[in-house]
């Protein structure tokens, strides 16, 4: 799938639960008005991923986009979502509960220990289900290659983008455990662009596999990987040659979060600060999936 950079283009990072530090940004960048609605008019908005765990309103936060994608296709816009590890890690919690991942847990005793809400859980309805299962894994938005995670799994699951999200879409769909258990397992890694010895090769091999000009992830806070403080973070980390950008704003760190506009020749957040990449070399830290 892919957009024209004609219509204005939004792309919003990992949310998990925080959903009123979601409605500022998404009222700051004038796409709902005061009363949470959509306002956008003919916009596009991206959701990388993640809408769940850690914070307290992981299904509030589905339900709304849900909502969002109603009243924007009703006036010609159109809201999008990526699948992130933590919808993952939700559904393999509601579907096997206390089954065994076959590493000495099970997948509820995972999902928990990596910011699973019980609240969120007990929440989950079968249309909540049926929307986050077919959520795609990748796609490709006015030439920028969009991904939830910034790990190496996807060049695992198919050589274009539509076998990768037809692969994520048997598996959601199927109960294979230890295939489950081995994506999560895999989705757990992060950091692979900012490499120092191989990150901007495998942007690049991303780029050629999948198509685009740009990579755009989230999955691994900017803070991890500059070292700042998750509250000082307001502009999305460009990287690997200019070619890959991190808009994960670490809402749950307690960072403000981002919505960051699509250009044809330059890369914009909407934020009250300048357009500029966040400086330093990359640091990668280690995080929980």
């Amino acid at each position: 799938m892919s957009e024209s950079v004609a219509t204005p283009i939004y792309l919003v990072g990992d949310v998990h639960g925080h959903l009123k530090k979601l409605l500022v940004l998404l009222q700051r960048a004038q796409l709902i008005d005061s009363q949470q609605r959509w306002s956008g008019g003919q916009a596009r908005l991206w959701f990388l991923g993640d809408f769940v765990d850690r914070g307290p309103q992981g299904i509030a936060v589905v339900e709304f986009v849900m909502r969002l994608q109603q009243e924007a296709a009703a006036v010609g816009g159109r809201v999008e979502a990526l699948l992130g590890n933590h919808e993952l890690l939700l559904l393999a919690a509601y579907r096997f509960g206390r089954r065994s991942t076959g590493l000495g847990s099970s997948f509820l005793t995972r999902w928990r220990r990596n910011g699973g809400q019980r609240a969120d859980l007990a929440a989950l309805r079968q249309h909540h289900l049926d929307w986050l299962q077919q959520l795609p894994a990748m796609a490709l938005v006015a030439d920028h290659l969009l991904i939830h995670a910034d790990a190496p799994l996807y060049l695992r699951c198919g050589r274009t983008l539509e076998e990768v999200n037809t692969s994520f879409s048997h598996l959601l769909r199927h109960s294979d455990a230890l295939v489950w258990e081995e994506t999560l397992e895999d989705f757990g890694a992060r950091g692979l662009f900012a490499n120092p010895f191989v990150g901007t090769q495998m942007v690049q091999r991303f780029l050629h596999t999948f198509g685009g000009r740009y990579l755009v992830h989230g999955h691994t806070p900017i803070s991890f990987l500059t070292g700042q403080a998750a509250g000082r973070i307001l502009d999305p980390w460009i990287y690997a040659g200019g070619q890959c950008i991190n808009i994960d704003g670490g809402l749950h760190l307690g960072g403000a979060g981002l919505v960051y506009q699509l250009h044809s020749s330059r890369h914009s957040p909407v934020t009250d600060s300048h357009d500029r990449p966040v400086p330093g070399q990359p640091a990668l830290r280690a995080a929980a999936s």
